[in-house]
């Protein structure tokens, strides 16, 4: 599982990260068009994850697993076929959005599946660390391919297709004697983690400000190899950091986990405004401590403060990232072209560096208003 979590992310993001150039490219975007169609394609992705989460519970996870590799695979090919079409670049990025939506909650409840509360911090961190290291060669590998789309879809569809033959041969999970029963599916938001939620919509707000517009604002500014290495460089520490500090992130009170990320987020944002290869690098080293503790911090209080199933709230969680991320690509694409038209780029960091200092702030405020309205719900914290 760990394998294939890592290379189904090698071939996600040796296109993700280069995705507004290949639109651009293609099909003659502005910016603010661009932010729309990366927006609708993450929305896709991860708004379906309660839906997704739920029929993976009726299905079972290993076949679920299969039926994700295949619309990934699909994707892929769409993607391959693209160069001539333009539209089908468009459906290859919503067939392999809608792969992730069902692969992504599965793969983290088969990685959790039977495990005790003391043991789900080294799970979810192994399978994060699996996955981000993906993310970390899959930029590079993008880099070195970006100059010849084909050869770069060619080698994606490849990997997602070798990915989904070896998962055939995953063993199905067993239904455990006392595990939370399967509901109908309009109880799929039942039992939601509203604080959780909330903040991880925030984080990925953010987060993927950072991950859908570097590439366009490095260019001209950083080599691209260069800058592939940098994008490996933030999920490499991502994948070292993180497991490290699971223990210790899980026994840390939410307010301090949201102070030390976004503060290293909006770090992150105001180094970018440099505009040059040292700052740029430096951004995205802390930006990725602060995504190791954001990150797992969310994903522990959902599992903590939810009676719901591992699957469930992974789909539920899957769902605040994409509105968070929905919200990044509609409102940050069209601020970046705001600030591209008007000739200082840099300001756009500065905005959203802004963004990261006023969350907690306006966490905290919300915290301590429900405080005066009655008992705070439950956690493990």
């Amino acid at each position: 599982m760990l394998v294939g979590g890592f290379l189904v992310n090698v071939g996600s993001f040796s296109v993700y990260p280069y995705m507004a150039v290949l639109l651009r490219e293609r099909m003659d975007m502005r910016m603010a068009q661009v932010g729309v169609v990366l927006g609708l394609a993450t929305l896709v992705q991860f708004a379906g994850a309660p839906v997704t989460a739920a029929v993976a519970e009726r299905v079972g996870l290993q076949r679920s697993l299969v039926v994700a590799l295949v619309l990934y695979s699909l994707g892929g090919g769409a993607f391959l076929a693209g160069e001539g079409i333009p539209a089908l670049t468009i459906a290859g990025l919503l067939l392999i959005s809608g792969g992730g939506s069902l692969y992504s909650p599965a793969y983290r409840s088969y990685l959790v599946h039977g495990a005790g509360s003391e043991q789900r911090p080294r799970l979810v961190s192994a399978g994060n660390a699996a996955g981000n290291l993906g993310i970390a060669l899959g930029p590079v590998v993008g880099a070195l391919l970006i100059q010849r789309p084909g050869e770069m879809f060619a080698v994606v569809t490849a990997v997602y297709t070798g990915v989904a033959v070896g998962h055939v041969f995953l063993r199905r999970e067993r239904r455990a004697e006392d595990a939370p029963a399967v509901e109908p599916f309009r109880r799929m938001l039942h039992g939601l983690a509203v604080p959780p939620f909330v903040v991880t919509a925030l984080t990925f707000c953010v987060h993927m400000q950072f991950y859908q517009y570097l590439s366009s604002y490095a260019q001209g500014r950083v080599d691209t190899l260069i800058f592939g290495v940098a994008m490996m460089g933030y999920s490499l520490i991502l994948v070292l950091v993180q497991p490290l500090v699971a223990q210790r992130v899980e026994r840390m009170g939410y307010p301090a986990a949201m102070a030390i990320g976004f503060g290293c987020l909006a770090a992150g944002m105001v180094a970018f405004a440099g505009g040059n290869g040292l700052t740029i690098m430096a951004g995205v080293a802390a930006i990725s401590v602060g995504s190791a503790v954001l990150f797992l911090k969310n994903d522990l209080e959902a599992l903590a403060r939810s009676r719901r199933s591992a699957t469930v709230v992974f789909g539920q969680q899957r769902l605040a990232i994409g509105v968070g991320s929905f919200l990044s690509g509609v409102v940050g694409g069209t601020v970046y072209g705001l600030f591209e038209r008007g000739g200082y780029l840099p300001g756009f960091w500065l905005v959203v560096a802004a963004q990261c200092v006023l969350y907690p702030v306006l966490m905290s405020a919300g915290r301590r208003w429900a405080g005066r309205r009655g008992p705070a719900p439950e956690s493990s914290t």
